[in-house]
């Protein structure tokens, strides 16, 4: 492990230079400006990001915040919460997934929080099970199809939990696509164009539900990931991204 690595944070006063890692390729795409305002309204939340260094080769960031304040289908009061953490080419394998974990960890004691928490999966983009399990996480709660609630507690309380109702939330949206997107993620922007444009292509109802707030994260997601969801004549169909071809088969299917 290369431990001379920096890791630097990412803060309302340097993101508009740092940047934030996804979507830096792309700074013109509308996703960038969603998630950078996104952003500036949950730094007072007491949201934080950390990046590896660019200018040292590094490609990797973690992005967490108080529980309460999650992005995710969760009731995560009183520990920090783990949005995203990810670690790409020639980064990976070095160990900086477990230090950036490692500073979450920190700050969460440091702020008397009963531990730390983030949602898996093993379907999308969302980080493993496993690799959670080697730090000393534990599953608390699970979603389907595959999200696991991972926890690394540092007193006895109470676990965190998913929201549940995943069924009664969807079933709310009977006809057509529905599609839930939220500025947490940059590359909802372009989910959302591309399921909008079959639909007309395919003369498909379709309307967007814009999530706010983390409280409606909670209170509206049809599924466990909570910051993007597609819906289906009342059924979820995909809470990731997916091609126009990918949608085409799952409709099929449905």
């Amino acid at each position: 492990m290369n431990g001379k690595m920096n890791i630097i944070d990412v803060d309302e006063n340097n993101v508009a230079a740092l940047g934030f890692f996804c979507k830096m390729s792309d700074k013109k795409n509308p996703g960038y400006a969603r998630k950078q305002k996104w952003l500036k309204e949950r730094f007072g939340e007491g949201l934080r990001i950390k990046m590896l260094d660019l200018r040292m080769g590094g490609r990797g960031f973690i992005e967490y915040i108080p529980g309460e304040y999650a992005w995710r289908a969760v009731d995560c009061k009183g520990y920090m919460f783990i949005h995203c953490i990810f670690v790409v080419g020639k980064s990976k394998g070095n160990g900086y997934g477990k230090r950036l974990v490692e500073e979450c960890v920190e700050d969460a004691r440091k702020a008397g929080m009963n531990g730390v928490a983030m949602v898996t999966s093993e379907n999308n983009w969302l980080a493993r099970k496993k690799f959670l399990e080697k730090m000393g996480f534990e599953q608390v709660d699970s979603a389907p199809p595959s999200f696991a609630l991972m926890v690394k507690k540092f007193k006895n309380c109470p676990s965190p939990s998913f929201t549940g109702g995943w069924e009664e939330k969807a079933s709310k949206h009977k006809k057509g696509l529905t599609i839930f997107r939220s500025g947490q993620c940059p590359y909802m922007d372009d989910a959302t164009r591309i399921v909008e444009e079959y639909a007309k292509k395919a003369i498909l109802q379709c309307k967007t539900v814009e999530l706010q707030s983390a409280e409606e994260v909670r209170r509206q997601s049809p599924s466990a990931y909570g910051a993007f969801g597609i819906v289906y004549n009342g059924k979820l169909l995909s809470y990731s991204y997916l091609l126009e071809k990918e949608l085409k088969e799952k409709l099929k299917t449905d």
